[in-house]
């Protein structure tokens, strides 16, 4: 056999020994899927999109299981797990490393409510945060949004499990559920058995998302998840998987975003890290 031939062929064995090594010995990243969170797949699917454009590659794997955010913090801590996703706030940032980049260009803080069938009348009748302290807001104990709420002066009824929230409400354990703009329509139609409908007039502002979470010992993870979340925002990947998000187009054909009475709220656990100035993160609901 001709040298060079050789040569050629000893190369190229040593490359492709060399890719499968480094196939193998990817990293490989868990993170909690649950069918009952109404984010995840979206959140999977960004996930997803770092990792096509990050430099290093890793492998992932689900774990299943229904957790709450208390327990996938300290899974993520521990090393159980190694990314969660969750709306953010100082607390959260203090806590876990935060990769910000505001998945669902601040959507997130833009809320919905759920309220009982025949109930719509009672809220033709709220126009100001005055009108809203007056009603009871469900949410769940360790979400953000549940200080936010309380932050405002508003009445929260507050329950460790999300599912539970559905229930408590076609009970009147409280009169209506704040959801962000992508979530409501769906969930409702996930609960046929329960007397339950979307809101029609309003809409609660406040500045949050929700990011990508490590290990405070993994700071290169997230900063790698940053890069690669910015490579596809400026490649404009980001971007197409936002809008065609399903949830996101649900909002858009269904919510009547342009018409809607807005309620501003105070957001007072906002990181000054929050990258509030790009303004390509960001989006106005009133333009979709």
């Amino acid at each position: 056999m001709n040298r060079r031939i050789q040569q050629a062929i000893g190369i190229a064995v040593t490359l492709i020994s060399f890719s499968a090594s480094v196939v193998v010995n990817a990293e490989t990243l868990k993170f909690n899927q649950s069918e009952n969170d109404p984010n995840g797949f979206y959140a999977a699917k960004m996930i997803k999109l770092a990792l096509d454009h990050m430099d290093r590659k890793y492998e992932t794997e689900t774990v299943g299981g229904q957790l709450t955010q208390t327990r996938m913090q300290e899974d993520v801590k521990s090393g159980v797990l190694d990314i969660m996703w969750a709306g953010t706030s100082k607390e959260l940032e203090d806590d876990l490393e935060p990769v910000r980049i505001p998945l669902y260009k601040g959507l997130l803080g833009h809320r919905f409510l759920i309220i009982r069938k025949g109930d719509q009348a009672t809220f033709d009748n709220i126009k100001t945060l005055e009108d809203l302290r007056k009603i009871r807001l469900g949410q769940g104990t360790a979400w953000v949004d549940t200080k936010i709420l309380e932050a405002n002066g508003l009445k929260v009824v507050k329950t460790m499990k999300y599912q539970n929230l559905f229930n408590m409400l076609d009970g009147s354990r409280f009169d209506a559920f704040p959801r962000a703009v992508f979530e409501p329509f769906s969930e409702v139609d996930k609960h046929p058995e329960l007397n339950l409908a979307v809101e029609k007039n309003l809409m609660l502002v406040y500045k949050m998302d929700f990011y990508l979470f490590v290990s405070k010992a993994k700071k290169q993870l997230a900063r790698e998840f940053e890069i690669g979340l910015n490579r596809a925002i400026a490649d404009g990947s980001f971007e197409k998987v936002f809008m065609s998000s399903p949830s996101v187009q649900e909002a858009i054909s269904k919510g009547d975003l342009k018409n809607r009475i807005v309620i501003p709220l105070n957001n007072p656990f906002n990181s000054k890290e929050t990258p509030i100035d790009r303004a390509e993160l960001w989006i106005d609901p009133k333009t979709l």
